[in-house]
């Protein structure tokens, strides 16, 4: 159970099963046994409301390379009702894009894209945020920026949760409020 206000941290070698429970969690691959319920819904049964207020990044973020990053962002917020420019705005500042947010993708940094794709995942102020393993490849000043974006995407909402799975223990030490470790499935 991941409380409302909780950082839960899912931690674990490559290779554990991290990335496939996260699937299972969203819904994204078959559950063969037990239930999911985000926000009181069943994940299987009423998918629709499970996942409504529910952020996430799986694996690497979904972005369009050849668009500015505002366009990718204005591509997401599309899918919403009521995420406009201003929500946009916010987030922008909110990740540290203001002075790139208009270049094209291609051109940022692998920190960059991670900070849009967790853009992204929070223009509809998710009350969920779920992040596999978001500072993958990123050094010691990415790593620290990500987890510094988490903590204030925490502050912005109380009621907030975050999943979030490292290989890297580091990472989640006084960022989460609990850890769960997972090794062979």
């Amino acid at each position: 159970e991941l409380e409302k206000g909780d950082i839960l941290g899912f931690i674990g070698p490559n290779g554990a099963g991290k990335t496939t429970t996260i699937k299972l969690i969203l819904g994204l691959q078959s559950i063969t046994s037990g239930t999911v319920k985000i926000n009181g819904y069943d994940i299987t049964s009423n998918f629709t409301n499970a996942i409504r207020n529910v952020g996430a990044i799986v694996e690497n973020p979904d972005l369009y390379m050849y668009l500015t990053g505002y366009e990718n962002l204005k591509l997401i917020a599309n899918l919403y009702k009521g995420v406009g420019k201003e929500r946009i705005d916010e987030v922008v500042k909110l990740v540290k894009l203001e002075n790139r947010i208009n270049d094209k993708v291609s051109r940022y940094s692998l920190g960059m894209r991670q900070r849009l794709g967790i853009a992204q995942a929070i223009l509809h102020k998710p009350n969920l945020l779920i992040l596999d393993e978001p500072t993958n490849g990123l050094d010691v000043i990415g790593r620290e920026e990500i987890i510094d974006l988490i903590r204030e995407f925490m502050k912005e909402d109380e009621n907030r949760s975050v999943l979030i799975s490292s290989h890297i223990s580091s990472d989640l030490e006084g960022l989460c409020d609990d850890i769960y470790m997972i090794d062979g499935g």
